[in-house]
């Protein structure tokens, strides 16, 4: 089972999907609805109207703990942060875009090492 604990969807799309396109629908494989609550990085900013802001990036907060046969779908920043620790982390890899540029899905899920 994966579950994803980012704030957005996650469209998997087959390896030939192409770049380039709006429409949404080509080689679309599934789609991975978000969790309630997303999982994300707590911080703690040490300076205030300093440039650039020094901030502490810490735990992890709403990631729930490892459970045998689910994986969890989370931003790098999370993922990258446990990657020591946690092995049941995945990441959106292997982008696709739209005509502009933004990333509208992923050709295949990565676990940081």
């Amino acid at each position: 089972m994966i579950l994803n604990l980012t704030p957005h969807p996650i469209r998997l799309y087959a390896t030939e999907r192409e770049d380039g396109s709006d429409d949404l629908d080509p080689h679309l494989r599934e789609v991975i609805p978000p969790e309630e609550t997303p999982a994300r990085l707590a911080t703690f900013e040490m300076s205030s109207g300093m440039w650039p802001e020094l901030v502490e990036f810490g735990h992890a907060q709403n990631l729930p703990p490892k459970r045998d046969g689910v994986q969890y779908i989370v931003s790098l920043v999370v993922a990258l942060a446990l990657a020591d620790r946690r092995n049941d982390l995945l990441v959106p890899y292997r982008e696709v875009r739209n005509s502009t540029g933004t990333v509208i899905g992923c050709r295949s899920l990565a676990q940081p090492v």
